[in-house]
């Protein structure tokens, strides 16, 4: 019978992974876990594969070139990601680019990938701002033959193969939970969205089903802060001033809950108002050493990113037939539904790790 450890060439990590031997996979030391032995087997696959021939440039063409698609890409959450697609194309040896606008606008980013689909990109990495925008142009890439991966946001209905990020209604249980307990389990809460994005939707949707538990939590408003931060700034002074007390603020996305914490700190509020926030960027974290916000939900756009392109670059060379196929309904499927990044809950008692850690061009692998 064929043993992985009985063939020298296969490098010891894809020798663990497929004799079921390991228990994690870090992308980099000091990085969280990224894979498990519980990761689907779709996903698994693609990953010892590129164990095994992923990291050499022999197969590679001149003209083969990975593109990650997003909104908002000068905000600290896309540079991570783009230090992540950086350093996969580093090590497969080809060319990687993020294109996309610097603000939050979906129309936009239809532009972005309109634009690569005058040419023939190898693979595209894509974050949905808006699923009816961006949904026709994932399928348009697809009918040329060009594998789309969404990351961050996804567009179930698309043709594309399948979403690497975070469980994102997962990702709202937890932010819902550690809510709650701030809370005392009663009290009026105001979140900040993006209602177009299907990721905030999610998270909004394990908020509500964590809060179901505690029928004395209400949701007093939910403001769309279409991308703008100072709409976080605004709206949370107005929900101080209003009649209606408010015991905590809700961040989906990344840039709202700094502002909100500035509000609440220049009013001496911190500690008195519970802040659950999303995403690890460094005014985050800042807040939270200080005691303003209570905790946040870390995703791994790193991880995301540089997972995608190693997929992306597994389903350029081998494409499973036809690409457009709804592998989600086979259960001999070549490629996964789901691949989950993680999230992480920092707070006071973890986050000066984190801020340790923070910068992701320090990652090696």
């Amino acid at each position: 019978m064929w043993s992985p450890e009985r063939t020298s060439p296969i490098p010891g990590k894809a020798q663990a992974l497929l004799s079921g031997r390991a228990e994690e996979y870090t992308s980099a030391p000091g990085e969280p876990t990224v894979f498990r032995n519980d990761l689907n087997r779709g996903a698994l696959a693609a990953f010892v594969l590129i164990a095994l021939s992923g990291c050499s440039s022999v197969r590679h063409s001149a003209d083969e070139k990975y593109y990650l698609v997003a909104t908002n890409t000068k905000l600290p959450y896309w540079q991570a990601a783009l230090a992540g697609l950086s350093r996969a194309g580093a090590q497969l040896g080809v060319p990687v680019e993020m294109v996309g606008p610097d603000t939050y606008d979906a129309a936009e980013e239809h532009k972005a990938f309109q634009q690569l689909l005058q040419g023939k990109p190898a693979g595209i990495l894509v974050s949905v701002a808006d699923s009816g925008v961006i949904g026709p142009d994932i399928d348009a890439a697809v009918a040329k033959g060009i594998p789309v991966i969404t990351m961050d946001s996804d567009a179930t209905s698309s043709k594309r193969l399948f979403f690497i990020g975070t469980d994102n209604y997962k990702a709202g249980m937890i932010g819902g939970e550690l809510m709650a307990k701030l809370l005392n389990g009663k009290g009026n809460v105001v979140v900040f969205t993006m209602p177009q994005q299907m990721n905030l939707s999610q998270r909004l949707h394990g908020y509500q089903d964590a809060f179901s538990a505690y029928p004395q939590i209400k949701v007093a408003t939910v403001v769309d802060i279409r991308g703008d931060a100072t709409v976080a700034f605004d709206q949370t002074k107005a929900a101080l001033d209003s009649k209606t007390k408010v015991d905590g603020f809700i961040c989906l996305e990344a840039i709202a809950c700094p502002e909100v914490a500035d509000v609440v700190n220049r009013r001496n509020m911190g500690g008195k108002v519970a802040i659950v926030a999303m995403d690890a960027d460094q005014r985050t974290l800042e807040w939270i050493q200080k005691g303003v916000i209570a905790g946040t939900v870390g995703q791994k756009p790193y991880t995301m990113a540089y997972h995608g392109v190693m997929l992306l670059d597994q389903l350029h060379h081998y494409p499973p037939q036809p690409l457009a196929a709804d592998w989600t309904q086979d259960t001999m499927a070549p490629v996964p539904a789901f691949v989950d990044t993680g999230a992480t809950l920092i707070d006071k008692h973890n986050v000066d790790t984190f801020l340790h850690q923070r910068s992701p061009t320090s990652a090696t692998m």
